[in-house]
C-alpha cells in the first residue's frame, strides 16, 4: 500500500461530488492523457460496479471527461465538461456495464484514439478519497499510480532494454524510487514503470527514446509537486502556535528516511507509544512524520502548516458560499438547507446549542457546497467533507479557537484518517457509509478532543466512540446523488463527533481498542451486500419515494 500524507486524508482540493467517483475518475482519465502520443480526438468509457450505477448522479461522467481535457481536480469548468469536449472537438460516450464483475467496485475501461490515430486502452481503479492506480495499459497489467514522478516505458522484452533504460536515468542524476516491469509474455510487448524522487528531464525522454528496442516514452509529473513553498523557521512555527518539527530547515533525505522510520505510526498502538515517548500531542506527532516523508519525495521546500492553512480556507469558503448564495445541487434534491438552519438557530424553541447547531449548520452547507459542483476539501471523501470543517468551525465560533489551533485540529484528524485509511477502507463503494461520515466522525471527535484539552489516548477513545455509533451504516444514494441523504448524515457525524469527544474528555471510553475497532468496521463494511455499498440499490434508494424523485431528477446530462 502506498505510504499516506496529510494531503491524502486532508485533500484533495476538488470540484464535488464525490472524491472516488468524481475527483478518483478525473485522476484516471488525466493520467490516461498523459500517455497519449497526441491530442484525443475520441474517446470511449466504459463503467462497471458502483460507477456503472452511479456516474451520473456522481458526475463521474463530467469528471472523466473534464480528466481527458486536462482539466485539474479543482477547476470548476468539469460541470461543463460536455461542452467543453465539443467545442475542442472531442467525441465521446460512455457504457454502462452492470453485468461484468471487476476487482474494485469503481472500474473504467478508457479507449482512446489521438490525433495521430494511435488507439491506447486504460483499465483505471479509483480506490477512495480521490486517489486512483491504473490497473491494465494496452491490454498489459501494470500498476501505476501518479504517486512519484513516473516513467513509463512501452518496449519489447529482451535483454538489455531495462539495464539501458536504468543508465540512462542514471545519467541523469535522477533517483530512482522503485522499478517494476509488466509483461503478459516472454519476448512480446512489455512495459517498465519507473517512479523517481526527482522531476524527469525532457533530455531523458529523448535519450530514452533513442533505445533500439523502444516504443515509446511518457514522463507523468508526481501529484505531490504541486504544493511547493519556502518552510517554516522553527521560530516561524513558534510564532504561529505550532510545535517546532525539531528537525530544521536542512534536514537531508537519508536522515529524513531514518526518522520517518521510526515515526511511521501504524496502528493507534504505536501513534500513542509515540505520543507517550516524545510528550508530544498526535498534531505534532503526525506533522513530524509529514516532514520526513516530503523530505524523503524530494519535495524538500514543502510545508505542511501552509497547505492546511489552504485547506482550511477551501472548507470556509464551501461553508460561507452556501449560507450566503443557496443554490440547488446538481440533482435537485437539495439547496438552502444550511441557510434555513442559521435562520432557525435564533428561534426560543430551537432544541440544539449553539456549538451543536453551528455544527450541524455548517456540516450541512458544505455539502451543499459539494452537491452543486462547488470547491470543497475531501476530508477523507467528498460525501464526508462537511463533518470536520463543521466541527472545527463550530469550536472557533464558540470557544474562540484560533486558526493555529484549526490547523492542529486538521492534523489530528488526519491521522486518525490515515489509521482507517491503512487498516480500512474510507470508500463508501467498498465499506459503506460507514467508511466515510463514520471515519470523518471519528477524525472530527479526535481532533475536538485535542483542542479541547484531552490527551492522545482520550483521543482515540473519542474516535473509537464516534466509529462505534456509526457502525454498520449503509451507502445508499437515492438516484446515485450524493445529495440524500449524504447531506443529513454529515450534519450527524458531526453531531456524532462531538458526543464522542464529551464522552472522551469525561473518562468515558470503550471496551475495545480503536484498532479493534477500526477491524470490526472493515470486517462489517466488507460483508454489506453490493446493494449497500453506493450502488443506489438499496435502502433510502430503493424506496418507491426515491423512485419517483429520480424519474423527475434533472441532475442527468447526456
Amino acid at each position: 500500500m502506498k505510504t499516506l500524507s496529510i494531503r491524502d486524508i486532508i485533500g484533495p482540493v476538488m470540484i464535488g461530488p464525490s472524491s472516488s467517483h468524481t475527483a478518483g475518475a478525473l485522476r484516471i482519465a488525466l493520467i490516461t492523457r498523459h500517455l497519449l502520443a497526441a491530442e484525443p480526438v475520441q474517446v470511449t468509457f466504459t463503467l462497471y460496479g458502483s460507477f456503472a450505477r452511479t456516474y451520473q448522479g456522481h458526475g463521474t461522467d463530467r469528471a472523466l471527461l473534464a480528466g481527458m481535457l486536462g482539466l485539474a481536480a479543482d477547476d470548476e469548468r468539469i460541470r461543463d465538461s460536455f461542452s467543453l469536449a465539443r467545442e475542442a472537438h472531442l467525441a465521446f460516450s460512455f457504457i454502462p456495464d452492470v453485468s461484468t464483475t471487476c476487482d474494485h467496485a469503481n472500474t473504467v475501461d478508457i479507449q482512446v484514439t489521438d490525433a495521430s490515430g494511435a488507439v491506447t486502452r486504460v483499465r483505471g481503479e479509483s480506490i477512495g478519497g480521490g486517489a486512483a492506480r491504473i490497473t491494465r495499459l494496452n491490454g498489459v497489467a501494470v500498476e501505476l499510480t501518479g504517486e512519484y514522478h513516473s516513467l513509463v516505458v512501452k518496449h519489447r522484452d529482451c535483454r538489455g532494454v531495462l539495464a539501458f533504460i536504468a543508465a540512462c536515468v542514471a545519467e541523469t542524476g535522477v533517483n530512482i524510487a522503485t522499478t517494476r516491469l509488466f509483461r503478459e509474455k516472454r519476448g512480446e510487448v512489455a512495459y517498465t514503470v519507473m517512479e523517481t524522487d526527482d522531476a524527469l528531464p525532457p533530455t531523458l525522454i529523448e535519450r530514452i527514446s533513442s533505445g533500439i528496442e523502444v516504443m515509446s516514452v511518457h514522463a507523468l509529473a508526481s501529484d505531490r509537486s504541486r504544493e511547493e513553498f519556502a518552510p517554516l523557521t522553527p521560530e516561524e512555527e513558534r510564532a504561529a502556535g505550532m510545535e517546532p518539527t525539531g528537525f530544521g530547515t536542512d534536514i537531508n533525505a537519508v536522515e529524513a528516511a531514518e526518522l520517518f522510520e521510526r515515526l511511521d505510526f501504524r496502528t493507534g498502538e504505536e501513534l500513542l507509544a509515540l505520543c507517550e515517548a516524545e510528550g508530544l500531542p498526535i498534531s505534532d506527532v503526525v506533522c513530524r512524520r509529514e516532514r520526513c516523508l516530503l523530505v524523503q519525495d524530494g519535495i524538500a521546500v514543502d510545508d505542511t502548516h501552509r497547505y492546511v492553512d489552504d485547506a482550511l480556507a477551501t472548507m470556509r469558503a464551501s461553508v460561507r458560499s452556501a449560507l450566503s448564495h443557496p443554490r440547488p445541487s446538481m440533482g435537485g434534491l437539495i439547496g438552502g438547507e444550511a441557510a434555513k438552519l442559521k435562520a432557525f438557530a435564533k428561534d426560543p424553541n430551537a432544541p440544539c446549542d449553539p456549538l451543536l447547531a453551528h455544527a450541524v449548520t455548517f456540516s450541512m452547507a458544505v455539502l451543499e457546497t459539494n452537491a452543486a459542483m462547488g470547491r470543497i476539501v475531501a476530508a477523507p471523501t467528498a460525501g464526508s467533507a462537511g463533518v470536520l470543517p463543521g466541527v472545527l468551525f463550530a469550536l472557533q465560533q464558540e470557544r474562540g479557537l484560533t486558526d493555529e489551533q484549526l490547523n492542529r485540529g486538521v492534523a489530528n484528524a488526519a491521522a486518525i484518517g490515515m489509521l482507517i485509511t491503512r487498516q480500512a477502507t474510507v470508500s463508501g463503494a467498498e465499506g459503506g457509509c460507514q467508511a466515510e461520515v463514520g471515519t470523518a466522525s471519528a477524525m472530527a471527535a479526535s481532533a475536538a478532543t485535542e483542542l479541547l484539552g484531552g490527551t492522545p489516548a482520550q483521543c482515540l477513545a473519542a474516535a473509537v466512540n464516534a466509529l462505534s455509533c456509526l457502525l454498520g451504516l449503509v451507502c445508499d444514494p437515492i438516484g446515485g446523488l450524493v445529495e440524500v441523504p449524504c447531506q443529513k448524515r454529515n450534519a450527524t457525524g458531526a453531531a456524532n463527533a462531538l458526543v464522542a469527544a464529551q464522552l472522551a474528555l469525561a473518562g468515558i471510553g470503550s471496551t475495545t481498542t480503536f484498532d479493534e475497532t477500526v477491524a470490526a468496521m472493515d470486517a462489517v463494511g466488507r460483508s454489506l451486500p453490493f446493494e449497500l455499498r453506493e450502488s443506489a440499490l438499496g435502502g433510502l434508494a430503493a424506496t418507491p419515494s426515491a423512485h419517483a424523485l429520480c424519474a423527475i431528477c434533472p441532475g442527468c446530462e447526456g
